[in-house]
């Protein structure tokens, strides 16, 4: 469902390698006893109730490389054990528009869900043109969680995104509006439901209605349905839209601790084009080093390497593609981040 905003959690990043402030932990909790019942009580939900409909192909996901293009300077400082600011840097030979500097900042409550969930959580980044992403994520009760996004460009609310998501003990329902305007009637408008039939098998659906004067007839509404099948080891994931003709299909499979691998396959009937992933996974703890690699059936390549300097907060990353559909014009890219943090 491509017109949803991205918004990521305080423990989420964008990608693989998406080079991203090191997210914030919470204090722990005030006793030995409270924590295990957390950790019980999570994990029960965690065994039981199937996520949501968006983190359906998350697993595989993961796995896939996040490149970065031009050089990438982090730093950032937790101020408290609930407040944290970053300073970005970009420099970018390619997309001149992307260079420049972003003050981002996250704040993270104090109502405490489990070990690693406390709420409210507050983040958001901004140029130095004044542009700002904001997002702010807050669990009114161990089932209710609710999302808020905005986006604001050249001074102007460009978009916004409400979602509001409830965990059963055995499905998730989810209700979304996002980009509504009364004046001019339109906006979008996503309902999805995820449902565990078995302890490996979970089924779903997503409707997604867009109303406007833009949109042809006035009105689309398109149905997908989804289903996750999930291993000891692996996970195999898709849902298919078929008034859209488009399908999407991935599998993650845990070979070792250390490796894993994921392939991806998108169809677009209307399109007529099919294209393939595969992608991988190397962590080699003994020298802190995550190795992320992929290649398609578009002849793209992709691959980041990320390496904790310790015992110093230092992660130096260096990331590589290449788009190998013209042989007689190849095009290459190259990036190198270090974020310093606390």
């Amino acid at each position: 469902m491509g017109n949803k905003i991205s918004a990521a959690g305080p423990n989420e990043t964008t990608g693989g390698m998406a080079l991203s402030p090191p997210p914030l932990h919470p204090p722990p909790a005030s006793s030995q006893s409270s924590t295990e019942t957390s950790k019980s009580t999570e994990q029960t939900e965690t065994d039981n109730n199937p996520g949501t409909f968006e983190e359906l192909h998350r697993k595989c996901k993961d796995i896939f490389p996040q490149c970065f293009e031009g050089g990438k300077f982090i730093f950032s400082k937790g101020l408290s054990s609930h407040f944290q600011v970053s300073h970005t840097i970009n420099l970018s030979t390619v997309n001149p528009a992307s260079s420049g500097y972003r003050f981002g900042a996250t704040y993270v409550g104090t109502k405490q869900l489990g070990p690693q969930e406390m709420f409210p959580v507050v983040l958001g980044d901004m140029d130095a043109s004044g542009n700002l992403n904001a997002n702010i994520i807050h669990a009114f009760t161990q089932n209710i969680r609710t999302k808020l996004v905005t986006q604001i460009q050249d001074n102007k609310c460009v978009a916004t995104q409400g979602g509001i998501d409830y965990r059963g003990s055995d499905y998730t329902a989810s209700l979304t509006l996002g980009n509504l305007d009364v004046v001019n009637k339109s906006g979008i408008l996503v309902t999805q439901y995820l449902q565990k039939v078995t302890s490996r098998l979970s089924i779903g659906a997503e409707l997604v209605c867009q109303y406007g004067p833009q949109v042809p007839g006035g009105e689309f509404t398109a149905l997908s349905v989804a289903s996750k099948l999930t291993g000891e080891k692996w996970t195999l994931s898709g849902n298919i839209s078929p008034l859209v003709g488009g399908a999407h299909l991935c599998y993650h499979h845990k070979v070792t601790e250390e490796l894993d691998v994921g392939a991806e396959i998108e169809t677009s009937l209307a399109q007529g084009e099919s294209v393939c992933k595969l992608a991988y996974q190397l962590e080699v703890p003994e020298a802190s080093i995550t190795f992320r690699g992929s290649v398609d059936t578009n002849w793209g390549i992709e691959a980041t390497l990320e390496r904790k300097l310790l015992p110093f907060p230092f992660t130096f990353a260096l990331s590589g593609m290449a788009s190998l559909a013209n042989f007689q014009k190849p095009q290459y890219r190259y990036g190198i981040g270090l974020i310093i943090g606390s």
